[in-house]
């Protein structure tokens, strides 16, 4: 079960430019029984190898953009100390409920198709911009356990211009040093197992590399329609099931 969760969410990082964790946490709670905690640390951990394996087939096709990957990252490596912090002290059913809530805002976004056509030269309000968008991406990655993707693709395409193709890269590219902190900082507060994540990890290295070359051959409606209708389906399903227990 854990070598198909990896597979799966290698297969959406590379084509949708995310993490994975929106199918490696709800594959964790609900078929392996893990604690919710407990999976958003280890799912964390396991999107190092599957992002490390879609960046490089994105940077292949030269579809990361750098210095927007930087600032972006200056932001996300704060949040995601943020985010573990909270991991620690929020309830069970909490993370849940945001969890969810996070994919259903992001499956809207994805409805609402929205061309790129380039982004201008960054400026000092565009920097402070990426530097706060990385910051609530990297809050996301160590609070729920996912990349962060599904805050920065949107945010890239919608408020910068930037191509599907290239924000999709370029989130890849943030996702590495922020899976990286929040990892170190979640296995120091005994929130990972690292045994699950390296199989997960492992089990999507080559679909992520095969769901980027897809990803370069979607077009922008097909890709979002697609992506928004999983999100949903896996957001209704952990809230409904967080709903029936208690809060801890």
């Amino acid at each position: 079960m854990l070598v198909f969760v990896g597979m799966a969410a290698g297969f959406l990082s590379g084509i949708f430019g995310v993490g994975g964790g929106i199918l490696i946490v709800p594959g964790l709670t609900i078929f392996v029984r893990m604690d919710q905690r407990l999976a958003h640390g280890t799912s964390l951990a396991a999107i190092l190898p599957i992002s490390v394996a879609s960046l490089i087939t994105y940077w292949g096709h030269q579809h990361v953009d750098w210095p927007v990957a930087f600032w972006l990252s200056c932001g996300a490596v704060a949040g995601s100390i943020v985010g573990t912090r909270l991991l620690a002290v929020t309830s069970k059913r909490t993370l849940g409920l945001i969890f969810g809530s996070v994919l259903i805002v992001s499956a809207i976004r994805l409805f609402i198709s929205t061309q790129g056509d380039g982004r201008d030269e960054l400026h000092f309000s565009i920097v402070l911009a990426l530097v706060a968008i990385g910051l609530i991406a990297g809050a996301l990655a160590g609070l729920l356990g996912v990349g962060g993707g599904v805050v920065m693709v949107p945010a890239m395409v919608v408020l910068f211009g930037i191509s599907s193709v290239i924000a999709k890269g370029t989130s890849i590219a943030v996702i590495v040093p922020t899976a990286i902190v929040g990892t170190l900082r979640n296995r120091s507060a005994k929130n990972v197992d690292l045994s699950a994540a390296m199989i997960i990890g492992c089990a999507g290295i080559l679909s992520a590399i095969g769901g980027g070359f897809i990803s370069a051959l979607l077009t922008d409606t097909v890709s979002n329609i697609l992506f928004a209708i999983l999100l949903v389906a896996v957001a209704i399903r952990i809230i409904f099931q967080q709903l029936r227990v208690p809060s801890s």
